[in-house]
């Protein structure tokens, strides 16, 4: 009973050892590549005339995926920071000569890297498709009411290349007010529209500028002719000028996991994507945080090799960080190569597997540091026999 509880503890000491390191880690990496994400996101909204809210909104939408992004990276860093701090302290060497082996000192290493997982799980299941979701409504919103940034007030503006818009006032129905538009996109001919009236008005087509009581004077700069044209209403087509989008279809991240598994016809046909590519999304939000458990697994069971070397810990930190560079290449082939055939959704699982199998050889190493040393020993002497 004695036993037990001091396992108990000292479970929960790594466990909470693990954690803590975790979150700084995954504070600082999500504080990097926010302040790298905000920069561009910063220049975009207020260049466009957004207020600072917006920019804050669309930063907090961003922050679960990239929360996601780092997770792993943050695991594995944190199993690799504690498990060398404990092991040139010798505290792990305590725990070995005690009577614990490698796969027994790992158990809270898993644990902890199953909590990693889980954070991750919620993420990629519920909070990540939501704020997609919103962030690409939000985004369709913005890109339509930047259009009216062309309809200010006293100030000459540019809503594409080749035209001028004028406006003197507006009024508070929103009608436009001496309206002054010249169109200089037809090379040699220049076309000027003036109205005492006009109506900025969104259709099925696009937006259009509805103009009353006005002229159209059309120069031709070849031979210096010019037509004039009254009208009492006018229809220009802002539709070629201003980016107008249809209605938005949604991307394999904003689809709920169900959604993914199960995909309608009509779901099919918003995406745009076969459904073997929607069944391998789905098995890869399962996948990828089982690979931040293989992470934190790699870096634990690759550093207990120091325990035997004379050299220091820095060439097993060097190899854990190099076998995480192969376990995210086989993630990466894995998806991005063979993510739209049939039937190939096991494979979203290789990495993942992989690292588990490669952290319980590197365990079973290193419960057994004799072991080929044993083997190249007899090698040799049945060399020399012969």
């Amino acid at each position: 009973m004695e036993r037990f509880s001091c396992v108990s503890r000292f479970d929960r000491y790594l466990l909470l050892q693990l954690l803590t390191h975790f979150g700084f880690f995954a504070l600082i990496l999500v504080a990097i590549y926010w302040i790298n994400r905000a920069v561009g996101l910063f220049e975009q909204l207020i260049g466009d005339g957004q207020s600072g809210l917006v920019f804050l909104e669309f930063s907090i939408l961003s922050l679960p995926n990239m929360i996601n992004i780092v997770l792993p990276i943050a695991a594995f860093a944190g199993a690799v920071y504690v498990t060398n701090r404990l092991t040139s302290e010798s505290e792990l060497v305590v725990m070995q000569a005690t009577g614990f082996s490698c796969f027994r000192l790992s158990r809270p290493v898993l644990i902890y890297g199953l909590c990693v997982a889980l954070i991750m799980a919620v993420l990629m299941h519920v909070l990540i498709p939501l704020s997609r979701s919103h962030l690409a409504t939000r985004t369709a919103e913005i890109a339509q009411t930047a259009n009216a940034r062309f309809l200010t007030a006293g100030q000459f503006t540019h809503p594409g290349d080749g035209l001028t818009l004028y406006i003197k006032r507006i009024d508070e129905t929103g009608a436009l007010l001496e309206l002054f538009l010249s169109d200089d996109r037809k090379l040699g001919q220049n076309t000027t529209y003036t109205a005492t009236r006009a109506l900025f008005a969104k259709t099925e087509n696009g937006p259009k500028l509805l103009m009353f009581d006005g002229m159209i004077q059309n120069l031709d700069l070849s031979s210096k002719g010019i037509s004039v044209t009254r009208f009492a209403d006018f229809t220009f087509d802002l539709g070629s000028i201003l980016e107008v989008k249809g209605p938005r279809s949604r991307s394999l991240a904003e689809l709920s996991t169900p959604e993914l598994f199960a995909p309608s016809a009509a779901v099919l046909l918003e995406t745009g994507q076969p459904a073997a590519r929607l069944l391998f999304e789905g098995h890869g939000r399962f996948a990828q945080p089982a690979l931040a458990t293989a992470a934190a697994m790699v870096g634990f069971s690759t550093l207990l090799l120091g325990a035997f070397s004379r050299f220091g810990l820095w060439r097993q930190i060097l190899a854990a960080i190099m076998l995480l560079i192969l376990i995210q290449a086989v993630w990466t082939v894995s998806w991005s190569a063979i993510g739209t055939t049939p039937g190939n959704w096991p494979f979203v699982y290789l990495a993942p597997l992989i690292g588990l199998i490669l952290s319980v050889v590197i365990l079973y190493v290193a419960q057994n540091p004799g072991l080929f040393r044993a083997k190249f020993r007899s090698a040799r002497r049945s060399g020399d026999a012969q």
